[in-house]
């Protein structure tokens, strides 16, 4: 395939282990997690889902919630510190820590607490890295 594939973290593998988590840890409907299961195995069956590179945008909890709360998106209005908090955590032990599942690719982390401004310089000076497929950087 050329150029790249830009995906949601919940359309792979390493996605579906955070959703496992979370329906161990009780934040997920059971509903929730039979939808997600079925639509990842299909996913999984018919398309290519491997990974070049995970681009973590490493935000902290605090800076979460304050976005949530500018968004004023009436679904969001439930959701907690506590659970940001939680989040926050899990993808800190999975991608920094790398304890709590395989990492299945490299991971640029890209600190994201900053304005919107700031966050267009620091996604310009990684394009080249998250826009060229991983096992085509040595040859750049």
């Amino acid at each position: 395939m050329d150029g790249a594939v830009i995906i949601n973290l919940g359309y792979n593998q390493c996605g579906m282990d955070m959703v496992e988590l979370l329906i161990i840890c009780g934040r997920m409907p059971e509903v929730d997690y039979v939808v997600l299961t079925e639509w990842f195995e299909w996913i999984v069956k018919n398309t290519d889902v491997s990974v070049d590179l995970i681009v973590y945008l490493q935000t902290s909890p605090e800076t979460c919630y304050e976005r949530l709360k500018n968004r004023c998106r009436e679904e969001e209005k439930i959701i907690a510190m506590e659970y940001l908090e939680a989040i926050h955590q899990l993808y800190e032990e999975w991608l920094i820590k790398q304890t709590l599942f395989r990492v299945p690719s490299p991971v640029l982390v890209i600190q994201a607490d900053s304005d919107m401004q700031k966050m267009i310089e620091k996604y310009e000076e990684n394009r080249d890295r998250i826009l060229t497929p991983y096992n085509m950087q040595h040859c750049l």
